[in-house]
C-alpha cells in the first residue's frame, strides 16, 4: 500500500513543553482523512511539520518518501489551507489565481476560475471584502489549481456558517472525487467528517490514539451493557476503552477482537462521533486526574 505522509515517533517543542510527541501515522494514497482531536492536541503541528513550515525535534514525517523541511521540491505536490484561510486580502480573486501562475511551476488557472465563476466568486473585489465562506472557497480554489497530490487543510469551516460549511465540503468532495487527491482534513466538526471522510486519526495530547480506515474502526467496537464489570475478561473484548458504572450495571466502550456472544452482555453499535468522543473524553478525564494529582 502507497503511504502518501509518514511519520514516525514525530514530535515538536514549544519553550520545553511538547506538542507533539511520539507522533506515528501512516496516511495511505486516495484517502480523505479526518484529523481529529480538541484544541492544543497537536494537529496545527503536524500539519506544519508536513508542509515544511516546522522542523521536527524528534522523530521524522515524510512526505512522497521525502523530508518537506529537507527536500523542497515535493512542495510542488502539496496543497495547503491554513486555519484562518489566509489570503491576501487587497487582492481580487482574478489577481490571486493570475499570481499562482508566476509562483507555481504546475498551476490550473482554468480550474481555479471555473471553481470561482460556478461558486458566484466576484473575480474583481478585494478578497478581504467577501464573506468568510467565500474566502475559504478562493483559499480551496487556489489550492486545487495546484494540481496537488496532497491537500492539508486545517479547520478550514471552523468559522463558517453551516450553509457556508456544507457547500465548502461539497465542493472539495467534488474535486476529490475528480482528481484522487488525498486529503487529510483538521475539524472539530464531527457531523461534516462522518459523511465525508474515510480514513480517521484522533490525536490527544500530542500522541495518536487511533488510526485507521474509518468502516474497520466503527466495525471493531461496540458498547456492551450489562452487570456490573470488575475487569474480568469478557469473551470477544480485546480492550475496554470507557466504561461507566452504577451499582449493578455497567456501560463499556469496549474495542472487539471477535463476537461476544455472553448473553449477559447487550451489545450495541457505534456512531463515528460516539465512538470519536469516547476516546477524547477518556484521555481528558485521565489527564486532569494526572493535574490534579488524584487517582481515576
Amino acid at each position: 500500500m502507497e503511504h502518501v505522509l509518514e511519520a514516525e515517533e514525530l514530535g515538536k517543542r514549544y519553550a520545553g513543553r511538547w506538542a507533539l510527541r511520539d507522533c506515528t501515522v501512516r496516511l495511505p494514497a486516495g484517502r480523505v482523512a479526518a484529523l481529529v482531536g480538541p484544541n492544543g492536541a497537536g494537529k496545527s503541528t503536524l500539519l506544519h511539520l508536513a508542509v515544511g513550515l516546522l522542523r521536527p525535534d524528534a522523530g521524522e514525517v515524510r512526505v512522497f518518501g521525502a523530508a518537506p523541511y529537507e527536500n523542497t521540491t515535493v512542495l510542488a505536490d502539496i496543497g495547503f489551507v491554513a486555519q484562518d484561510t489566509p489570503v491576501y486580502r487587497d487582492f481580487t480573486a482574478d489577481e490571486l489565481v493570475r499570481m499562482g501562475g508566476k509562483v507555481n511551476r504546475r498551476w490550473d488557472a482554468a480550474l481555479a476560475k471555473a471553481r470561482l465563476a460556478q461558486l458566484g466568486i466576484p473575480p474583481r473585489k478585494p478578497v478581504g471584502r467577501l464573506s468568510g465562506g467565500q474566502r475559504a472557497q478562493v483559499a480551496l480554489a487556489l489550492a486545487l489549481a495546484k494540481r496537488p497530490r496532497l491537500l492539508l487543510l486545517d479547520e478550514p469551516v471552523a468559522s463558517l456558517d453551516p450553509l457556508a460549511r456544507r457547500e465548502f465540503l461539497q465542493s472539495l468532495m467534488g474535486s476529490v472525487a475528480e482528481t484522487g487527491t488525498t486529503v487529510l482534513l483538521s475539524s472539530h466538526i464531527l457531523a461534516d467528517l462522518e459523511r465525508s471522510c474515510d480514513f480517521l486519526v484522533v490525536l490527544q495530547a500530542g500522541t495518536v490514539h487511533l488510526s485507521g480506515m474509518v468502516d474497520d474502526i466503527v466495525a471493531g467496537h461496540r458498547q456492551l451493557v450489562g452487570p456490573r464489570h470488575h475487569g474480568e475478561p469478557i469473551d470477544g473484548v480485546g480492550a475496554v476503552v470507557r466504561a461507566r458504572h452504577t451499582d449493578r450495571q455497567s456501560t463499556l466502550l469496549v474495542r472487539t477482537d471477535g463476537s461476544v456472544r455472553d448473553p449477559s452482555w447487550t451489545v450495541h453499535e457505534l456512531t463515528l462521533e460516539d465512538l470519536i468522543l469516547a476516546y477524547l473524553a477518556d484521555h481528558d478525564a485521565q489527564a486532569n486526574h494526572e493535574a490534579w494529582g488524584v487517582p481515576a
